[in-house]
């Protein structure tokens, strides 16, 4: 491994992964940093069938559980983790107890860089949002030495990272994927982009565009939603998977306005 370097993505759904850091989770892996994703759900609900042919909740997080193993493998994932949440419910999830189960892997694993989704969500999905609210709280519960958990001893996250995108890839994905919209509480909830000059991040991942493209494929049940029957292109898998966008919500160990080109900027050992 590269200096003992650990990152873990703490996420909602299986394609999750792919969709949103493929890429970046290939390089990583590719540079020998131990890589770890956490699934709050196996996305039990993410049923893109006809509606009378639903296989139940149980058969189809089976189904999404084995796509996310086999992306897992082609990304260079070393750790598969899951919370056990039912895919739409993790937003009644009791927040003490979510955040304790991610507070505990992060004991058990020790990442020095955690990533998540941002606080809107991306667009708005509540499992999106519950699931960053959660591991920011569990980055508090997994540092503080009053906090019994498990009886593993405190682990302070050096760095977290909200995974965002900029306008040129929001603006992709809709043409590929249609508008990528929700109504919740009766309000439609639409994908949102950052400005670039908001970005403290960038990944060139151009390398593993391909990698991320064939793990998203992993995920079968839901590429009919997905790109349905359109062919993608060399130029929009690049646009979608060439470059990972982050948000530094905190680090220990860097800081500055400078554009980051590693998310592991601070921690190498020199040399």
């Amino acid at each position: 491994m590269s200096d003992g370097l650990r990152l873990m993505a703490v996420l909602a759904h299986p394609d999750d992964e792919s969709a949103g850091m493929g890429g970046t989770l290939a390089r990583c892996a590719a540079e020998g940093i131990e890589t770890t994703v956490v699934c709050a759900t196996r996305g039990e609900r993410g049923w893109n069938g006809p509606e009378g042919e639903f296989p139940g909740l149980q058969a189809l997080g089976a189904i999404r559980e084995a796509e996310l193993r086999r992306a897992a493998d082609i990304l260079g994932v070393a750790r598969l983790e899951f919370l056990d949440y039912i895919d739409g419910d993790l937003d009644q999830a009791d927040p003490l107890e979510a955040s304790g189960r991610i507070a505990h892997l992060i004991r058990r694993i020790r990442p020095q860089v955690v990533v998540t989704f941002p606080p809107d969500g991306v667009y708005g999905h509540p499992d999106h949002i519950a699931v960053s609210q959660f591991t920011a709280a569990a980055l508090v519960r997994a540092a503080d030495p009053t906090s019994l958990n498990g009886g593993l001893p405190p682990h302070r996250v050096d760095k977290f990272y909200f995974m965002v995108d900029r306008q040129e890839v929001a603006d992709t994905y809709q043409q590929v994927f249609g508008d990528l919209c929700m109504t919740i509480d009766g309000v439609k909830r639409c994908f949102t982009s950052w400005q670039d000059w908001a970005l403290t991040t960038w990944i060139d991942t151009s390398a593993f565009a391909e990698t991320a493209y064939r793990a998203l494929a992993c995920h079968a049940s839901q590429m009919a939603s997905l790109f349905g029957s359109r062919p993608v292109s060399d130029e929009v898998r690049h646009k979608l998977f060439g470059s990972g966008t982050f948000y530094r919500a905190y680090s220990l160990v860097n800081g500055g306005r400078a554009v980051e080109r590693d998310l592991m900027a601070g921690l190498r050992q020199p040399g």
